[in-house]
């Protein structure tokens, strides 16, 4: 039997090195395509936009996915996946370079410098009497915090701590695997409090949500140490900033660096603006494409699901004796999977293998069948109260 072709939209340039993963016999990839199954997206906003009743999963090729209306996928069963760690490295690097520009001061150095090309064979002396005006204390045996202890946040950490820093880090929810990745010279801080009362620096590594928006504000400030700096390269609206230029104006804090820029933040003489480069690396973009796209195939050829942000992670090994596999998408509400099973039943269907997870409101089920579901018991199952989606997954073998 010919195997489903199927179609990719990309809303952005997506590196080639994780479109090539897609089998040209079996995918039909464009910036334009109608009806397509999946959407990848870097920073297009797809809030507003008509998503096409097609769509079953869209890949952001890069962690954040505040562009994605979660809330609308979620009535409609579409899977949203993101990329943690696909730009981690680069993410970090540019973070570890963050706490050097805010503490010695090289950007102002710099375009002093750039100012004084018309003093010819004077530029030397002017270079070294000027050089004062720069100093700025060494990140060796200074503190820092570390807010949120995901892939980058280990990362930043990690690399702090053979800095010769001492590193406190904050995070309610760090999973076991970044456990077993932190550095144990990391200490752990319980509350943000005690973490911003004893850090000289500190950097933000957490996703922006209801309860982290303007997660430092002017309570928060008045609690770090004077002269204290702060990285902010996760997102802009974690800090309260009419809060934060404040603090800067008076010297309560010493410098900001972020890349989230903003008018007024440019105005301000202690913070350092730079454009949103985080992941403008191309090793990061192939990491993360070549994530995406992998996330792709195996959730259309498979119904495999790992790093969603709206659905739980799930998988089910295929077996040759069960080469029929059914997804089906549903509330989070009881007696859902009883009354598919008893569909599946009543046409001499036989289950091989099964798995159900749900994640907040949604479940999600694979189910293999030794016998070819027919099309009329699918439809009755999307019929039940609560389905969201059903969809019937080819074997995948030619």
């Amino acid at each position: 039997m010919e195997r489903q072709m199927f179609k990719i939209r990309t809303m952005n340039k997506i590196s080639a090195e994780g479109l090539d993963l897609f089998s040209r016999d079996h995918y039909e990839v464009a910036s334009d395509i109608p009806n397509p199954d999946a959407i990848l997206v870097r920073s297009a906003d797809l809030h507003g936009v008509e998503l096409p009743t097609s769509v079953k999963a869209i890949a952001r090729v890069g962690a954040g996915y505040n562009n994605i209306p979660v809330d609308e996928c979620n009535k409609r069963g579409i899977v949203v996946f993101n990329t943690p760690g696909g730009n981690a490295n680069a993410v970090k690097e540019l973070t570890i370079a963050s706490l050097l520009l805010a503490s010695r001061r090289i950007v102002s150095g710099v375009n002093w410098a750039l100012n004084l090309k018309d003093k010819a064979d004077e530029v030397p002396d002017f270079i070294e009497k000027g050089k004062s005006k720069f100093e700025g204390p060494e990140l060796k045996g200074k503190t820092l915090g570390v807010i949120g202890l995901g892939a980058i946040g280990v990362m930043v950490a990690n690399d702090a701590v053979n800095l010769g820093m001492s590193v406190v880090g904050y995070d309610p929810y760090i999973s076991v695997e970044a456990a077993w990745n932190l550095s144990r010279m990391v200490q752990r801080e319980d509350t943000l409090e005690g973490l911003l009362a004893k850090t000289d620096y500190v950097t933000l590594h957490l996703p922006l949500t209801d309860t982290t928006k303007g997660l430092l504000d002017a309570e928060k400030f008045r609690i770090m140490k004077k002269g204290a700096r702060l990285v902010n390269l996760a997102r802009g609206g974690l800090v309260n900033e009419t809060d934060l230029i404040a603090m800067l104006n008076t010297g309560k804090l010493a410098a900001y660096v972020t890349d989230f820029t903003t008018a007024e933040l440019l105005a301000c003489p202690s913070a350092l603006c730079i454009p949103h480069l985080g992941a403008s690396t191309p090793e990061a973009e192939n990491n993360c494409a070549v994530m995406a796209v992998r996330q792709i195939i195996d959730y259309l050829e498979e119904g495999a699901i790992v790093n969603s942000v709206n659905f739980p992670k799930c998988r089910l090994e295929r077996h040759r004796r069960s080469p029929n596999r059914l997804i089906v998408i549903n509330r989070n509400v009881p007696n859902m999977v009883g009354q598919i099973t008893t569909l599946l039943a009543s046409a001499d269907v036989n289950i091989s293998d099964m798995v159900n997870h749900h994640r907040y409101d949604n479940a999600y089920n694979i189910i293999d069948t030794e016998q070819k579901i027919p099309t009329d018991v699918a439809e009755r199952i999307k019929s039940i109260n609560g389905v969201v989606s059903v969809r019937l997954v080819e074997n995948g073998e030619d």
